[in-house]
């Protein structure tokens, strides 16, 4: 499962979201305490995103981010794309929104298209990680923002037993009794334990090209928000 890399990776990750697209928002908010709505208005928050600005949603799932973008800044144009059909016709029932099936490897656009660009939960799925963040650079206009809500590798703190349980116990057994689907949660579990540090992640990001790196950590260090500017 999570180390699976390229197309193999690209078939289950689409497999499995379409599998779980009915019960993703209600299990996330019931992993994250509903966390995760305020980690996703500090991620629109860090695009700092002006009327008529462009903003596109990578790997937008059912469409929370993009939503929030609109409801912080309405004169906005926003864009949510995803390659999993399941989850955008999820994203549907939520309200309009501009969609468009897209690979995070091979995004459909020109040089130079948006203004800000953000992913939640994301690039941990990609099978090549260089490749996604130089794609979003590419689409990415000259003074353009990238913000990443991610999960990330957590480190051996004193409350390490407590990260252990969330991801080992807490996180399978409401995939399981929530979606039927306790596989799929496992995953998450064995990809946010295999994934990057925070630190590894802003590193890739300097490589990518962009500059003015940061990230702020939460849920004990199992999530990060990192950004960067084109």
């Amino acid at each position: 499962m999570a180390n699976l890399t390229g197309p193999q990776r690209a078939r289950y990750v689409q497999t499995m979201f379409s599998q779980i697209a009915g019960r993703y928002d209600i299990l996330n908010r019931l992993m994250t305490g509903g966390m995760d709505v305020r980690w996703r208005r500090d991620t629109i928050r860090r695009t700092q995103l002006q009327p008529g600005e462009r903003l596109l949603d990578l790997g937008s799932g059912t469409g929370d981010l993009a939503r929030e973008a609109l409801r912080q800044q309405p004169a906005a144009q926003v864009v949510a794309a995803d390659f999993t059909l399941n989850m955008m016709l999820v994203g549907k029932r939520h309200g309009p929104l501009p969609w468009l099936a897209a690979d995070a490897l091979r995004l459909p656009f020109p040089d130079h298209s948006f203004d800000a660009i953000v992913s939640g939960f994301l690039m941990r799925n990609v099978g090549d990680l260089p490749a996604a963040l130089l794609e979003q650079v590419r689409v990415l206009k000259p003074g353009g923002r990238l913000v990443i809500l991610e999960t990330t590798r957590p480190t051996r703190t004193p409350l390490w037993p407590l990260v252990w349980a969330h991801l080992h116990i807490g996180i399978p057994m409401l995939g399981m009794l929530v979606a039927r689907k306790g596989s799929a949660y496992q995953y998450l579990r064995a990809s946010t334990e295999s994934f990057l540090l925070a630190e590894d992640l802003a590193e890739q990001m300097l490589r990518a090209g962009l500059g003015g790196v940061g990230f702020q950590r939460r849920m004990m260090g199992t999530i990060a928000i990192h950004w960067g500017k084109k």
